[in-house]
């Protein structure tokens, strides 16, 4: 079977939503370093190769709205496309203290090959999702790791980002603070969006509704725990989007 840099799954659902997964897996193909970045299987396997939890939280949130989902099959550390092509961090050489040897020589070759078979395809795929329809919501996942080394635990238990369009964050963001379980991060626990990356190429360039979620990665590690974080923010997903009338 010949290798997708993406998959889609729900194409056919009719609903407004379309859910992103830019970081879910951490998959090296063969034709980048002999499908191995020179990092140890525990590594790869670290919220610095992908967001750990992510697919399988996106996936059943798009189930539950009823709506299709795009995911990534190769790691962020191959490339990122949560970056703009002209990002320096696009081809990450070190991350959270670990250095990334198949990139610290990375070449334009090398670069071309990247973006042509992975970076690119990913993006098209998710540009003709997202016109699908006119009033096209974008749902971004993401995880985050507990605690970066040597720095302290990170408290909320999701963040909410947004930077220009804040027709459905910030009404989410105030629903979610009605939890009386939940820490909710507010920019956390990073800062908006950048320049160029996927919910300014697909969202904001286009004035579509957007948010990106990010779950922290402990609390979605297996399946029964992503089908009940989607359940439970489905609703409150399509609740707050009527509200806001986006």
């Amino acid at each position: 079977m010949m290798y997708q840099p993406y998959e889609i799954e729900g194409a056919e659902r009719p609903a407004r939503f379309l859910v992103t997964c830019d970081h879910a897996a951490n998959t090296v193909p063969d034709f980048v370093n002999g499908g191995g970045l020179g990092l140890a299987a525990a590594d790869m396997a670290r919220h610095i190769a992908y967001d750990i939890g992510a697919a399988g939280l996106a996936r059943a949130l798009a189930r539950a709205l009823e709506c299709p989902a795009i995911l990534t099959d190769f790691s962020r550390l191959v490339i990122d496309p949560n970056r703009g092509e002209d990002d320096p961090t696009l081809v990450m050489k070190l991350y959270d203290g670990t250095v990334i040897p198949a990139n610290r020589h990375v070449d334009a070759d090398d670069l071309a090959r990247r973006l042509n078979r992975l970076y690119r395809p990913y993006h098209s795929a998710l540009a003709e999702l997202a016109a699908r329809r006119e009033d096209t919501v974008i749902v971004s996942v993401h995880s985050f790791t507990r605690q970066l080394r040597g720095r302290p635990p990170r408290p909320w238990h999701i963040g909410l980002l947004y930077a220009a369009d804040t027709r459905l964050a910030l009404p989410l963001l105030a629903r979610l603070r009605q939890e009386p379980d939940l820490c909710i991060g507010e920019n956390q626990p990073y800062g908006g969006h950048l320049p160029s990356d996927a919910i300014a190429r697909h969202g904001i360039a286009y004035e579509r509704p957007n948010v990106l979620i990010e779950m922290r990665n402990d609390l979605i590690e297996t399946p029964q725990a992503q089908a009940a974080w989607a359940a439970r923010l489905a609703p409150i997903l399509q609740e707050v989007a009527d509200r806001a009338g986006v």
